[in-house]
């Protein structure tokens, strides 16, 4: 049994910050918690014939935005059984500020809904627990992307309108204000830039259209290689071979499989997005 902090086993604390899996199984945590109970947030849905404009006004939108507010563009079935864009939001401060913020996003265009209120913040958690109920089949690709351009819009809107399910999502996730900040090599979690968690969410019921679903991601991922960074989310990687998960952890690989070599030298923890110890004497 250990104890990491920052000043007691400080190496081990490092990769727990995004490794951890691959260190130690972790039985307690102390944190450092921040008073919230009511949020600004919800979501504008757009028809999909809006979803260009839509992604052109986001990423602007979403570029200079305040650290009080995250979002995250997703398309996905409308409650109309139509094909749409979600803008979804999050405000964690005054509800006026919140309401003064977001007020270039809600008029911009007219959306088919708008469902954006204060609310609870664990309402907030469970807002979209009803778009994956349990016994669907599941397939993942993911990666970051920096920037929504042209290119990546039109790949996008094309593939949103032939998704073979309409359980499946595709998903722009931002991530920006204090998570951006913190030095690439702070923690064992290196992307540490304004980007977004880009993640297409296939879903469905029937065994029978494992291929087809599986087919439309992998070729909706690759269409849009071209314009996504190397690095992703090991959290949202599946069996995809050790080259991908070198790329979760990018300039911090090497850190952590040395400190893989000092805690778990013989590789107990494997059952994960392995790393594996380093050898001996390799440059730490």
């Amino acid at each position: 049994r250990r104890r990491a902090s920052a000043d007691d086993d400080g190496d081990l604390l490092w990769a727990l910050r995004g490794g951890g899996g691959n260190v130690g199984i972790v039985t307690a945590f102390e944190y450092r918690l921040h008073p919230v109970d009511r949020v600004l947030a919800g979501m504008l849905v757009f028809p999909l014939a809006r979803a260009r404009a839509g992604l052109r006004f986001y990423h602007e939108f979403a570029s200079s935005c305040p650290d009080e507010l995250s979002t995250a563009a997703v398309f996905l079935t409308a409650p109309d059984g139509n094909p749409a864009l979600a803008i979804v939001v999050a405000w964690c401060g005054a509800p006026e500020a919140g309401a003064r913020a977001l007020a270039p996003l809600r008029t911009f265009d007219t959306p088919v809904a708008d469902t954006i209120a204060p609310m609870r913040y664990v309402e907030l958690q469970a807002m979209i627990d009803g778009a994956a109920p349990r016994g669907l089949r599941q397939y993942w690709k993911s990666s970051f992307l920096s920037h929504l351009g042209d290119g990546a819009i039109e790949v996008l809107t094309h593939y949103a309108a032939t998704r073979p399910s309409p359980q499946t999502s595709i998903a722009l996730q931002q991530m920006h204000g204090a998570a951006a900040r913190v030095a690439p090599d702070a923690t064992a979690f290196a992307h540490r830039r304004p980007q977004y968690d880009f993640v297409v969410l296939s879903m469905w019921p029937d065994a029978g259209d494992n291929e087809r679903n599986v087919g439309w991601t992998r070729e909706l991922h690759e269409a849009m290689r071209p314009m996504l960074e190397p690095g992703v989310y090991v959290n949202n990687l599946g069996d995809e071979g050790h080259d991908r998960v070198r790329a979760a952890y990018g300039v911090n690989y090497e850190r952590l499989a040395a400190l893989k070599a000092r805690y778990d030298p013989a590789n107990v923890f494997r059952a994960n997005q392995n790393v594996p110890p380093a050898p001996r004497g390799a440059a730490r």
